[in-house]
């Protein structure tokens, strides 16, 4: 999309961070103002994270228009504020590409631009990777400036703290911009929150000379308006001079411009083509979690929901507000919700931990050390499991099962529908003997009906088809392509169900009454359900070959679910191909 030179005369001469400081300084607020439309423009086409850029236009160009980017280091964190950015770094005609199949990523990516210094997909990372950078920049001897915009959620995440401690002491020179908006996808929480809130209300320096930031040795600037223009300009001009670590505190508001936007950024946080659907559609496997959730709540006060800051995109928003003694929103802080988890399984209580796939990862020593190793019981239920799509490699869900297979005692679920889900999920909440995971993908399943609670034998598996030749064992929600894959070949078809303990009898049984077995799931390849089918029939020296089908080792890029299962050959078509490609080289 390119710019209507009629409609955004500015605009249009800003077409490069060049092109932007050559602009005189009294027509800045036209250009936030144009830049403003444009993304209201664009937005509805590319869809995608909406609120937070409408939040930011004015520092964005504040920061280009003072700062020698991309000479000097500009992170943004999270990337969801990154739009204006883009737009602003040569990529506007192609911002309608963004979260789409080959085009602009939805985050900051090395790849893709010199001005995206850093990846910042997952939070709360820029000011340890600022610092890295800013030492960097020190050690070489030049006059290169790192600043790093972190929003008010990512702030509250550990590594954060663990960066401003470290980064106090060195004094390096690290300008931290605080965008306080009050929000991270949803509501902020936590004592850090209602200290900025202090900060904000300060009548007295004193306050502000005793805030959390100055007793870690920044220097702290602010609150200051950060939608006048002009105002951060005479900041930024003046903090470029300054030595050490200083940080900048501005108050914003979240998906400025746009009213519906401003009266609700939790539900404008992100802007899909989906937004308005029908009564009768089929739920989403998170909404069938929260459902199942309130239902245990109901009748076992001993339940307890945490979220790590994902309490609407888990399903979890009726939950919180029937069940509000049960349910903990811990923030950005994903080891802390599992830790937290542990101590509240040793005393006794029944802790769920809703995270996305993705998330997770920043907790697995969390997983193996506090929870794993003491056998205690807390259920993860593990929303965007496999191909999440549009949010690109930092969002994929594809890594849990190879990561957490190996840890002992765990038992690890994946349901090919929706009822199967809700079994699961009563199944590793009744177990009680250790740490339990079901995982499950973004979005609807195929509309199954949903059946009473019940307990599922642990480690076993259904026989859904009988064929001939080949035995296609499947792991998770490409049941569905599989079942025609398996048709078509007239292959016998077992939906797997645990990926630990596995049905082993079943494998034996499989190995020796077919020629060929084949392995489906959602995930990486490597290490993944399919590696351990191998394992066990490299153990019991079966001589049957096995094909696993799944994801390749490499990070999967944006696109929607569909156009990725399809570039990977995850559709029941492919997977047909595959099998008969592989079967005819044997």
């Amino acid at each position: 999309m390119n710019f209507d030179i009629k409609k955004y005369p500015i605009l249009s001469l800003a077409d490069s961070v060049k092109n932007l400081r050559c602009l005189p300084i009294k027509k800045l607020p036209q250009l936030c103002c144009e830049l403003r439309q444009y993304l209201l423009d664009i937005i509805f086409v590319t869809e995608g994270h909406f609120a937070s850029g409408l939040g930011v236009v004015e520092i964005t160009v504040a920061l280009h228009y003072v700062y020698n980017t991309p000479f000097d280091n500009l992170l943004w964190d999270v990337g969801h504020q990154s739009y204006p950015h883009k737009i602003l770094t040569g990529r506007a005609a192609k911002i309608t590409s963004i979260r789409k199949k080959n085009g602009l990523h939805p985050f900051p990516f090395r790849e893709e631009s010199q001005y995206d210094t850093f990846g910042t997909g997952h939070s709360s990372t820029s000011i340890s990777a600022g610092l890295g950078l800013s030492i960097a920049a020190q050690k070489e001897g030049r006059n290169r400036k790192t600043i790093c915009v972190i929003g008010d959620g990512a702030i509250t995440a550990g590594i954060s703290f663990e960066a401003m401690n470290h980064a106090g002491i060195i004094q390096s020179d690290l300008l931290v911009i605080l965008n306080d908006n009050e929000m991270s996808i949803s509501k902020n929480i936590g004592a850090l929150s209602k200290h900025l809130k202090i900060l904000k209300n300060a009548k007295s320096s004193n306050i502000l000379k005793n805030s959390f930031f100055e007793n870690l040795s920044f220097q702290y600037l602010g609150p200051y308006d950060g939608h006048n223009i002009f105002n951060l300009i005479n900041l930024l001009k003046d903090i470029k001079n300054k030595k050490g670590s200083c940080l900048l505190h501005l108050v914003t508001k979240k998906g400025k411009g746009y009213p519906p936007a401003e009266l609700n950024p939790i539900k404008w946080h992100a802007v899909s083509k989906s937004t308005s659907l029908s009564a009768n559609r089929i739920p989403t496997y998170s909404e069938i979690f929260g459902s199942w959730l309130c239902e245990i709540a109901s009748i076992d006060k001993k339940l307890i929901a945490i979220t790590p800051a994902m309490c609407e995109g888990s399903g979890m928003s009726n939950f919180s507000r029937l069940f509000p003694n049960q349910y903990f929103d811990v923030a950005i802080a994903e080891q802390h919700a599992v830790t937290f988890a542990a101590g509240l399984a040793a005393a006794g209580y029944s802790p769920v931990v809703a995270i996305y796939s993705t998330f997770l990862q920043r907790s697995y020593d969390q997983i193996i050390h506090d929870v794993a190793l003491q056998k205690l019981s807390v259920l993860f239920a593990i929303d965007r499991g496999g191909i999440v799509g549009h949010d690109g490699p930092t969002h994929q869900g594809l890594f849990d099962l190879a990561y957490l297979r190996c840890i002992p005692g765990i038992v690890i679920m994946t349901p090919s529908n929706e009822n199967e889900c809700k079994q699961m999920l009563y199944t590793a909440y009744m177990h009680k003997k250790g740490p339990t995971v079901v995982r499950y993908p973004k979005g609807t399943g195929i509309g199954e009906l949903l059946m009473p609670m019940r307990v599922i034998p642990l480690g076993k598996s259904v026989l859904k088809r009988v064929g001939h030749k080949i035995a296609i064992l499947n792991f998770g929600t490409l049941l569905s392509s599989a079942v025609l894959a398996a048709n078509n070949l007239n292959a016998t078809l077992v939906d797997m169900r645990f990926v630990k303990p596995l049905d082993t009898n079943m494998i034996l049984k499989l190995s020796s009454q077919y020629q060929f077995l084949v392995t489906i799931e959602e995930g990486i390849i490597s290490g993944g359900a399919g590696s351990s089918v191998n394992e066990f029939i490299m153990l019991k020296k079966i001589l049957v070959p096995v094909l696993n089908i799944g994801l390749p080792d490499t990070f999967i890029s944006q696109g929607s679910q569909h156009e990725i299962k399809y570039n990977y050959e995850l559709h029941a078509e492919g997977i047909e191909k595959k099998i008969f490609s592989w079967i005819s080289s044997c």
